[in-house]
């Protein structure tokens, strides 16, 4: 009896650790973010895909993408849904994201302030809707680029 006490209380004890989130009220989904980055010639690329695993319906979320280094200022078209909120960091509109996958796309061709050998980017999700999120490590990642125009998958 002991033994099923202690192997109990090491399961759960690594379930803390390992990230395990307390009771959700109200609404959930689970939203994660995948894709890759490429750094060239003083360029960045992002290509991004959204998708909400469930179990509830997202009419919108927004998706935080941050970069180590300035990017170039001056004329740098965005997708319409896209906004700069600095000059290293742009925030995305994923649309509609229903539940068991639905997904959103998005691709930024951007230049950098310089020609950097390398940078970081974070992708985050900033909003998404009121809705709580048991899972945020799907869609939390950082990127470390180097100027190789090679894709780095996250």
């Amino acid at each position: 009896m002991l033994g099923v006490a202690l192997a109990a209380a090491a399961v759960m004890g690594v379930g803390a650790s390992a990230g395990a989130v307390g009771p959700v009220v109200g609404p959930e989904a689970d939203v994660s973010h995948h894709g890759h980055v490429s750094l060239w010639d003083g360029r960045v690329g992002v290509w991004l895909v959204s998708e909400n695993f469930g179990p509830t319906d997202l009419a919108q979320a927004t998706v935080r993408i941050a970069f180590s280094v300035p990017m170039a200022g001056g004329g740098q078209e965005l997708p319409e849904a896209c906004l700069w909120s600095s000059d290293r960091v742009v925030s995305c509109r994923t649309g509609e994201l229903p539940a068991a996958g639905g997904a959103g796309e998005l691709a930024l061709d951007l230049r950098t302030a310089g020609l950097p050998d390398e940078l970081t980017v974070e992708v985050t999700t900033a909003w998404r809707d009121g809705v709580a999120d048991r899972n945020p490590r799907n869609d939390r990642h950082r990127v470390l680029v180097l100027a190789t125009g090679d894709p780095y998958v996250f």
